[in-house]
């Protein structure tokens, strides 16, 4: 497998993560909220949040995947980029609000290591592809 295949893995991989936390949080937030590492959690109109939460991963989740459907990954590399914002700042809300180590750590932060890791593979490949695009050699 080359690391175009695995970089293109990695973006379908968190596109679709992004689109599963939004639906199960407008599906199921009660439940979906219990993995977040938050230990108390809005009641009554403060729920809320959870409708705002998954807008947000879908709409993360949507731009992820249409632009690797439009074959945008430089862009993508990009939006990877400012996204790795979301996972670390919400390492910092769960450490921030009472949650544990574990999951600011081990759910939070280790997942804004991964897109980090996919916006680097991304700047890596595409790199490599526009240069061998002809109308990227002629503009130089």
């Amino acid at each position: 497998m080359n690391l175009h295949r695995v970089t293109t893995a990695l973006s379908v991989a968190l596109g679709l993560a992004c689109l599963w936390f939004g639906v199960n949080f407008l599906l199921a937030p009660e439940a979906a909220a219990s993995g977040f590492g938050i230990p108390s959690w809005p009641q009554g109109e403060a729920a809320g949040y959870f409708a705002i939460k998954a807008v947000r991963d879908l709409a993360n989740g949507a731009v992820v995947l249409t632009l690797l459907a439009l074959g945008k990954r430089r862009p993508l590399a990009w939006v990877m980029l400012l996204l790795a914002i979301v996972p670390f700042g919400d390492a910092v809300a769960v450490l921030a609000h009472g949650g544990g180590y574990a999951a600011a750590l081990g759910i939070h932060a280790a997942t804004g290591l991964v897109v980090l890791l996919t916006a680097g593979l991304l700047f890596a490949t595409s790199a490599r592809e526009e240069s061998r695009h002809p109308l990227v050699r002629m503009a130089v």
